[in-house]
C-alpha cells in the first residue's frame, strides 16, 4: 500500500513499478469518495481487491484513509476512527496469516516541497487537473495530519505488519528505494540481494 501526504510521490511510484509488469498478474486500485454503506463497513470496502494467489495489488491509498485523511478533514466520526485504530491491525495480521505479503509504505515530504508540488501542479498544462479541491484545503491543515500520522504509526506499525518510512523529497530517490524494499523481503527466482541493499 502507498499511502503519503498529497504530492508525496505515491502514484508516480507506482507507475514505476508497474511499467515492465505482466498486466495479467497485477491491479491498481485507487478508490474514490465511499458510500454511505462503505463508510459503515471499512474493511470490507477493501477485502474485495484484496490479492488473489499469484497476483500483486498496488493500493494508491488504501484503508488507512480513515486513520488520517478521513479524521483530519472530518470526513469520519470519532467512533468510526476509534473503531478502526482498534481493529485494523488484527485484521492485517489475518490478511497475512492467510499467505499474503503486506507491505506498507508511508511517502514522507517536508512541507516546503508539498508547497513546491502543488504550485508545480496548478501550472502545468498536463497535470493541472492533478490539483484537486482536496489539495487545497490540505494546504492549512499540515499540523493536524501530522498529530494523525504520527498516531498511526505509533499504533498501527507491528512486527507482523510495520510501516516502511520513505523519504520522497526526491522522487526518483525514494522510487528507488521502495522497489529495493520489496525486493529485498520478497523471494523469487535469482534473487541478487546486492541489488535491494
Amino acid at each position: 500500500i502507498f499511502e503519503g501526504r498529497d504530492a508525496a510521490g505515491k502514484g508516480s511510484t507506482i507507475k514505476r513499478f508497474i511499467e515492465y509488469l505482466n498486466p495479467r498478474y497485477f491491479r491498481v486500485v485507487a478508490l474514490g469518495v465511499p458510500t454511505e454503506e462503505e463508510k459503515n463497513n471499512w474493511f470490507g470496502r477493501y477485502e474485495r481487491y484484496l490479492p488473489k494467489a499469484g497476483e500483486i495489488v498496488f493500493f494508491d491509498r488504501s484503508w488507512y484513509n480513515r486513520a488520517v485523511v478521513e479524521p483530519s478533514m472530518g470526513y469520519c466520526s470519532e467512533n468510526q476512527y476509534m473503531d478502526f485504530m482498534e481493529n485494523v491491525s488484527t485484521w492485517e495480521e489475518n490478511i497475512i496469516n492467510s499467505g499474503t505479503i503486506l507491505i506498507k509504505f508511508w511517502f514522507s515530504i517536508s512541507k516546503e516541497k508539498q508547497e513546491t508540488r502543488f504550485k508545480m501542479r496548478q501550472d502545468h498544462p498536463l497535470k493541472y487537473w492533478k490539483f484537486s479541491p482536496n489539495d487545497a484545503k490540505v494546504v492549512d491543515k499540515w499540523d493536524i495530519i501530522t498529530k494523525y500520522k504520527n498516531q498511526m504509526f505509533s499504533k498501527t506499525s507491528t512486527p507482523t505488519s510495520p510501516w516502511i518510512i520513505v523519504n520522497s523529497n526526491d522522487k526518483k530517490i525514494g522510487r528507488l528505494n521502495a522497489m529495493r524494499y520489496v525486493l529485498s523481503v520478497v523471494d523469487y527466482e535469482g534473487k541478487d540481494s546486492s541489488i535491494s541493499e
